[in-house]
């Protein structure tokens, strides 16, 4: 398994959630692929253009990374493997949170005064 990419176990719990290949029109890229593809970039912090050329073209796999958010495929998928998770067992809500104690905003995001332009630099503008 490379480092990035989803094992076996884990692509069988989710696999069931992605569209099936039809008999006609365009057909959809191997799913696992592209879930891979999407993997390496979220972990790497790259941009999509320096997607490897083993996941095949950066465009198909943002343009479906794209789809699947707009679609909300991805609220689904987390929410279905969180009642399972749940059901099992396997969660444990008081330590599942998000912490936010090493996020620093803008100070201007906690509603800081906010400076206006000196009258001497108003005149300078006009």
């Amino acid at each position: 398994m490379r480092r990035h990419a989803l094992s076996d176990k884990q692509w069988d719990r989710i696999s069931g959630f992605f569209p099936k290949n039809g008999n006609r029109g365009n057909q959809w890229k191997d799913h696992r692929l592209m879930i891979d593809a999407m993997i390496w970039i979220l972990k790497t912090g790259a941009p999509w253009r320096d997607l490897p050329e083993r996941f095949g073209p950066w465009k198909t796999a943002y343009e479906r990374f794209r789809l699947y958010s707009q679609e909300g495929l991805w609220q689904r998928v987390v929410s279905e493997l969180q009642t399972e998770f749940e059901a099992e067992g396997n969660i444990d809500w008081e330590l599942f949170c998000i912490d936010g104690s090493s996020i620093r905003a803008h100070k201007s995001a906690a509603g800081a005064k906010k400076s206006l332009p000196s009258p001497k630099s108003q005149r300078i503008m006009r």
